[in-house]
Parts: C-alpha cells; sequence; structure tokens
C-alpha cells in the first residue's frame, strides 16, 4: 500500500469514501424496502381484517422499488456486483485489464448520465404540470421521481469518480490498486 501522503493513496481513500457512503444509502434504501414490504403486508392482511386496510399499497411500494433500484446501481458499482464477461480479461496482462476497466467504467457513466438527463426532463415536465398519478391517491409525480432521478444522479458521481480514481492509478501505473479498485470478481470472490 502507499504511503497516506501520495496520490494513490488519496484515490484510494476518496475511493473508499465512496464505497462508505453507498454503503450507508444501501442500509437506508434495505430499511425503506423493509418498510414496504410491512405496507405490503398490512395491505394484505387488510383483506381479511378491515382494521389493517390501508389502501394504495402496490403504487407506493412500485415507487418505493423504482427509487431503491437506482440508488442501488451504484452500491452494485462500488462493491463491482455488476455483471462483467471475462472471458479475455482475465487472460489480458494488468494494463490490458486496466484498460478494460476503464471502458466498462466509462461506459457505465454514458449510460448513467443519458439516463439522468432524461430522467431530470421526466421530472421537470412532472413539475411543471402539475402532474398526478390517475389513481386514487393522486400523488404529484415530482415526489417519487425526484428520488428516481437522484439515484441516477448519484449513479453518475460514483461512476465519475470511480473511473476518474481508476485513471489517475493507470497513469501512476498501480495495476494493483486498481485491479482492488475496479477490477472484476471472480467467481470465488477474488478480484481476477
Amino acid at each position: 500500500m502507499p504511503d497516506n501522503g501520495s496520490m494513490p493513496a488519496r484515490v484510494m481513500r476518496l475511493a473508499a469514501l465512496m464505497k462508505t457512503l453507498n454503503r450507508s444509502i444501501a442500509l437506508i434504501c434495505g430499511v425503506v424496502l423493509l418498510v414496504a414490504v410491512a405496507l405490503i403486508l398490512l395491505e394484505v392482511l387488510g383483506r381479511r381484517i378491515s382494521l389493517f386496510r390501508i389502501g394504495g399499497a402496490d403504487e407506493l411500494s412500485g415507487y418505493v422499488m423504482a427509487g431503491i433500484a437506482t440508488w442501488g446501481f451504484a452500491y452494485a458499482l462500488v462493491e463491482r456486483a455488476h455483471v462483467r464477461i471475462d472471458l479475455v480479461y482475465a487472460k489480458l496482462p494488468a494494463p490490458g485489464r486496466a484498460a478494460f476497466d476503464i471502458l466498462a467504467l466509462a461506459s457505465v457513466l454514458f449510460v448513467a448520465a443519458l439516463v439522468s438527463f432524461y430522467a431530470y426532463d421526466v421530472l421537470a415536465k412532472s413539475i411543471a404540470r402539475g402532474s398526478r398519478s390517475n389513481t386514487p391517491l393522486a400523488i404529484e409525480l415530482w415526489i417519487p421521481q425526484i428520488v428516481w432521478f437522484a439515484g441516477w444522479a448519484w449513479l453518475t458521481i460514483t461512476s465519475a469518480t470511480l473511473l476518474g480514481c481508476t485513471l489517475i492509478l493507470t497513469l501512476g501505473r498501480q495495476w494493483g490498486l486498481i485491479n482492488d479498485l475496479s477490477g472484476i470478481v471472480s467467481e470465488t470472490g477474488e478480484a481476477s
């Protein structure tokens, strides 16, 4: 491991901060998901016992799923849990693997930025039009859409940060650190 004042050490601290933030966000998303599950269970119980009748659990849980999925993409990215094909990757020398890591992160960044752009457009139109869901709850659509958009924006920030860190480490020829940060994790749980 490089000394604490070196550029690779600072880059790895930034990457560790992103991982910590995303783990905290994932825990919050997990709690929100548990609340949605409890709401659905109460709705199901309400079919037998009218005291528990809530209504709208299906709509609310749909918004929860859309919102936490987008936030979960960034968590999966820092945990290196996204699917990547390693047929060629594992056979390459370290610089070649780093190039594939950069390509993978740049691809995620491109998609995240593109979806964020269009998600913002959807959000802005919902706000401008005062759009509401066409259900008995008539929820103002900007409320779930802002969570959804923010998740895509956070994925954009996370992927840009990891790409920048990987590029800096590549310039410094820190192949082991690149592998630890953005390399493919093998089936045994270790980076290739």
